[in-house]
């Protein structure tokens, strides 16, 4: 897939060439936090999959959690067999998602990324996603998140 500058646009290209819809919304004014989201949205807060990096042993794991939890890192690494998983830095997010922190998607990155899927978000018919910069998200099902991302489905709280 080609890349452009603009993270946006890649994660529509990513969209495009894992044959998922194109469904990115672009605010006016920026939705950087699940809560922010919702509120635009008119959604409940859980159903916000917020795309959270971390760093283990120098290599980015990326986790989609449900705006309403708090991941336990260490239950997360005891499911994945892991060391210890900590939260990863904005320059290390940027250089490994091409994206900042705040509007990071779970696609639209300059290579893969090991994804964890919060299987808490199951239970919601539609999920709302970063896409790529502070103003933008788009939706998606649960199950098809799963299949564009290749994501492992765990319990992450």
């Amino acid at each position: 897939m080609p890349k452009v500058t603009d993270p946006v646009e890649n994660v529509r290209l990513a969209l495009k060439a894992a044959g998922a819809p194109d469904t990115v919304r672009i605010f006016e004014h920026g939705v950087p936090t699940a809560a922010a989201a919702a509120a635009v949205l008119g959604c409940d807060v859980a159903a916000i999959a917020n795309s959270l990096v971390f760093e283990l042993s120098g290599r980015p794991l990326l986790i989609l959690a449900s705006g309403a939890a708090k991941v336990d890192t260490a239950l997360v690494a005891d499911q994945l067999g892991l060391g210890r998983i900590r939260r990863a830095g904005p320059d290390f997010v940027l250089e490994h998602t091409g994206q900042e922190v705040g509007g990071v998607a779970p696609v639209g990155h300059p290579g893969p990324i090991r994804t964890v899927l919060d299987a808490s978000l199951e239970q919601y018919p539609l999920l709302w996603a970063g896409a790529g910069d502070h103003n933008a998200m788009f939706s998606i099902s649960y199950e098809e998140l799963a299949r564009i991302t290749e994501a492992e489905p765990l319990r992450v709280r």
